[in-house]
């Protein structure tokens, strides 16, 4: 029965991967190939000149945060507290998401994706393309990998604050005016496409690995995730719908009123992805990575601390009695 129900959740990670791939794509033609696109991601652009000065010091601060150097340590500590679980495939696969996804997002942005110049005023950012965001796609990726290899009752905790951190370096891209919407939506897809390989990946790789059954999933934390980023999602296409004037209304030609709207649209439309992509991988990883039959010294010093108790049903700290050779 196990082995079934790994083999059905490794079928679906990897038609989530298919799914987010095509997606990509999707947000690639209609925001860079297209003017109507092209616009819309414009207009939030532009908004963001309006109140810029009031933020900027905070905006700098989050974004200066996100280096080379941080992602480096990060990905150490990641790696570290993997192995010091026993869990060696996954310090090598949780390593390997965060490499792949950034990789990715590096080699789309300068050799892949070109970015058009259709000739509408206000579209150009300074620069030839801005998609996927590299910024976004550091801190999403840090997230996901810590959500997988730090022990269960930290887990939740990790995935919401998590999906914080991530959609606010996400808007804060917007705000600064580095990046458009679309920017950020791509490198989200990038990591959770990479995310759901990486779930794959351990799942197949835990036939001899002696695991007990989780208790009970994260299922509170991700409705919650899920539905507040479903909400935030059709604010954003409330709120852009209602501030776009069609294609051939350049940015530079909104009023204040429409440019704020496009900008909440915007922010929305970030932290509602974001909302979602942790959703969905908070929802396998009790299976994707499961607790082992011995628990470590770090899973028994975690367990101890004094934390909030979990609501019911986000217990994953307790185990079955029986436990079972995958």
């Amino acid at each position: 029965m196990l082995r079934l129900v790994r083999g059905l959740l490794a079928a679906w990670l990897a038609l989530l991967a298919v799914v987010q791939l095509a997606v990509l794509a999707l947000v690639w033609w209609i925001f860079v190939r297209t003017a109507h696109g092209q616009v819309l991601d414009a207009s939030v652009l532009r908004a963001t000149r309006i109140g810029r000065t009031q933020v900027e010091g905070m905006v700098d601060a989050l974004l200066n945060a996100v280096s080379v150097a941080s992602l480096l340590a990060a990905t150490v500590v990641i790696g570290f507290v993997a192995l010091a679980r026993r869990r060696y495939r996954l310090a090598i696969v949780a390593t390997l998401l965060i490499a792949c996804a950034n990789l990715t997002s590096q080699i789309l942005k300068r050799y892949v994706i070109d970015r058009p110049d259709l000739g509408i005023a206000g579209t150009d950012i300074g620069a030839p393309n801005s998609m996927p965001s590299g910024h976004m796609t550091v801190a999403t990726s840090i997230v996901v990998a810590a959500v997988l290899v730090l022990p269960p009752r930290l887990t939740s905790l990790t995935a919401v604050l998590g999906a914080g951190y991530a959609a606010a370096t996400g808007i804060a891209t917007l705000s600064a005016g580095w990046h458009r919407p679309s920017d950020a939506l791509a490198a989200l897809l990038i990591v959770g496409t990479w995310a759901s390989g990486a779930g794959t990946i351990l799942l197949l790789g835990q036939k001899r690995e002696p695991v007990t059954e989780p208790a009970a999933p994260h299922h509170r934390t991700v409705a919650i995730l899920a539905l507040a980023g479903a909400s935030l999602l059709v604010v954003a296409v409330l709120a852009i719908g209602l501030s776009d004037h069609g294609e051939l209304t350049a940015p530079v030609d909104l009023g204040p009123g429409r440019l704020v709207g496009a900008y909440v649209g915007g922010a929305a439309g970030v932290a509602g992805g974001t909302g979602l992509m942790m959703a969905m991988v908070l929802s396998t990883v009790h299976r994707v990575v499961p607790t082992l039959h011995r628990p470590t010294l770090i899973d028994t010093i975690v367990d101890t601390l004094p934390l909030p108790n979990h609501p019911s049903g986000d217990d994953t700290s307790g185990s079955t009695d029986e436990t079972r050779t995958a």
